[in-house]
């Protein structure tokens, strides 16, 4: 069974598929893709995110705010209890720190304050967080410590970073997800770190519709392409394609507490 562990189905470029997202699920289907959770990145439009979880069985959905939007200012604990207690909704996030683009201290207290915040909503439900993590390693693995993330568990999605990095976080129970970044020519030391995360605890994405892997670069990417990551992946582990597929799936049903 092939999951796609991370992905925004309310953002997918239709355009192939005649604006209709049924079709997309389908040939996702076609390809394998037994189940896809789809992301929520804002408040906003998290009724989008949840009605597409509604209909559809292999569908389910997360809440929460991307650290790069201004929301992340108006982050409330009760709110996202309020919104997680729905039973399509199997995590909080997707929550993080990300100094890529703003590098003003400001900015970077307020998505401090939004990070701690969904780990505390995510604790009070018993739901695992997803985390998304780029420039801010350390101050990530501090609050993880300091919020004690490991009472919730979570993922690090579409890890970009060290075998460092993953280490404290495989430490605190956290699962490691990888998208078609790793697929990348460029990405030598990425790979690294995949080879060395234990299958147990290693998740494959899409993060559609960015970061389509080879041979799609370029391309909006979708749900049915990762099946081209699960077979990197497998490569890279030196394992069949259908273990990494019956692994992960595994580990996401362990994770995100569904049925098999």
């Amino acid at each position: 069974m092939l999951i796609d562990s991370h992905c925004h189905l309310d953002r997918l470029d239709l355009s192939e598929y005649d604006n209709d997202l049924n079709k997309a699920l389908d040939y996702a289907r076609s390809r394998g893709v037994a189940h896809m959770l789809c992301v929520g990145i804002t408040m906003d439009k998290f009724q989008d995110v949840l009605s597409i979880a509604e209909a559809h069985e292999d569908i389910s959905c997360s809440v929460g705010i991307h650290p790069l939007y201004d929301a992340v200012a108006d982050t409330d604990v009760e709110l996202l209890v309020e919104k997680s207690n729905h039973p399509k909704v199997v995590a909080i996030g997707e929550t993080g720190l990300d100094y890529f683009y703003n590098k003003t201290a400001e900015n970077h207290a307020l998505q401090q304050d939004s990070f701690r915040k969904h780990i505390q909503a995510a604790i009070q439900v018993n739901k695992p967080i997803i985390v998304h993590t780029r420039d801010a390693r350390q101050d990530t693995l501090d609050i993880l410590q300091e919020e004690k993330a490991v009472d919730c568990g979570g993922v690090l999605h579409c890890f970009t970073e060290t075998w460092d990095m993953a280490k404290v976080a495989l430490d605190l129970g956290f699962y490691i997800s990888f998208s078609g970044i790793v697929t990348f020519k460029n990405a030598s030391e990425l790979r690294d770190v995949c080879r060395k995360v234990p299958l147990d605890r290693l998740l494959i994405e899409t993060d559609s519709p960015y970061l389509a892997p080879v041979p799609y670069r370029g391309k909006s990417n979708q749900p049915a392409y990762v099946k081209e990551v699960g077979r990197f992946v497998a490569d890279l582990h030196h394992v069949s394609y259908e273990k990494i597929c019956e692994t992960t799936a595994k580990n996401f049903s362990d994770l995100f507490s569904l049925t098999k």
